[in-house]
């Protein structure tokens, strides 16, 4: 093999067994049955196409799932999927920290068109407890400033913007007037406790 080539994981599809991969704690994956029979189907027929993205847990000597539950999943519903490859699912390995790997699970289900709005809620605000800056996650995640403005305002107002203060030179236009409003009308909220402005924050 070129050693070009040797950098990408792709290049180091491994079959283990299907015992040895876990799925991951932070992202909460729901399929409709109809979409898991679809992916059963394609299996099926064509074979695993694509490899599970995986990460090694030394201490506890398995392989956490970065992206492709779902064709995980598979195996574990359908004994027929099992048995054509005796139990064993291909996987590569990605070597990067926790947060990293949580970016890299919310990039592969946008680059796929889908990523649940609550799993990135949650992602989005574990990121940011980390310390990564509005402008590093939006770098790692492949976000826009308006959609990551638009999120911490719709889920987890407070605990987004607790103690956070935005780059002057990075926040747009639109952002900044969104804030200046939010903080408004937040204030007016603690002086008047209005019930509608209250609710709308997720108060009670």
């Amino acid at each position: 093999m070129h050693k070009t080539y040797q950098s990408q994981p792709v290049s180091h599809v491994m079959w283990v067994p299907l015992g040895n991969v876990v799925a991951n704690s932070y992202n909460p994956n729901s399929v409709a049955p109809a979409e898991l029979e679809l992916l059963y189907i394609s299996i099926r027929e064509d074979g695993y196409t694509q490899p599970i993205v995986t990460y090694y847990d030394e201490e506890r000597d398995h392989y956490v799932i970065v992206d492709g539950f779902h064709r995980y999943k598979v195996m574990c519903t359908y004994l027929d999927i099992w048995a054509a490859t005796e139990g064993h699912l291909p996987i590569v390995v990605i070597k990067k920290t926790l947060e990293e790997r949580k970016a890299s699970t919310i990039r592969h289900n946008r680059a796929r068109g889908r990523h649940a709005f609550s799993s990135m809620s949650a992602l989005v605000l574990s990121l940011s407890e980390a310390g990564k800056t509005d402008e590093e996650i939006c770098r790692d995640l492949g976000m826009e400033p308006e959609e990551l403005f638009r999120l911490k305002h719709t889920t987890g107002f407070a605990k987004l913007f607790a103690d956070k203060e935005f780059s002057r030179s990075w926040e747009t236009d639109k952002m900044l007037q969104a804030r200046l409003n939010a903080e408004k009308a937040m204030n007016d909220a603690k002086m008047h406790e209005s019930p509608l402005i209250t609710k709308s924050f997720g108060k009670t």
